[in-house]
């Protein structure tokens, strides 16, 4: 029970910083293209690429529940385009490339077809 509760403060807190992001960048950049989404994604995969990193060669240690607490909770917050990254890169260090391919093209290609689906059939319901 405790890690649901770690996740959930830290989604919150992730949430709040990806709102962030978005509130300085369109501030600063205006809002006719999502350049806040992407430095979200972008800067959410950096940062989860160098924790994973700091976890693999045991430069930082965490327990199961603060593992819960940054990577689930406080990066999927921030960013859930961090953990479609991380997955995949675990898939090519497994030497897995073909479900690494898979994952990426079912999440992305799959992912924006149902936006678009979702999109279509809310529109035909006026």
């Amino acid at each position: 029970m405790a890690a649901f509760l770690l996740v959930g403060i830290g989604g919150a807190v992730g949430s709040m910083a990806r709102h962030g992001v978005n509130v300085l960048v369109n501030r600063t950049l205006g809002s006719t293209l999502p350049h806040a989404t992407a430095i979200v994604n972008i800067l959410g995969c950096a940062i989860i690429g160098l924790l994973a990193g700091l976890v693999a060669t045991q430069q930082m240690i965490l327990s199961p529940d603060r593992r819960a607490l940054i990577f689930v909770g406080v990066m999927g917050g921030f960013t859930t385009f961090s953990s479609l990254g991380l997955d995949t890169l675990t898939l090519v260090q497994e030497g897995r490339m073909g479900q690494a391919f898979g994952n990426i093209a079912l999440q992305i290609g799959v992912g924006l077809a149902a936006v678009f689906a979702g999109y279509a059939a809310a529109v035909s319901m006026k």
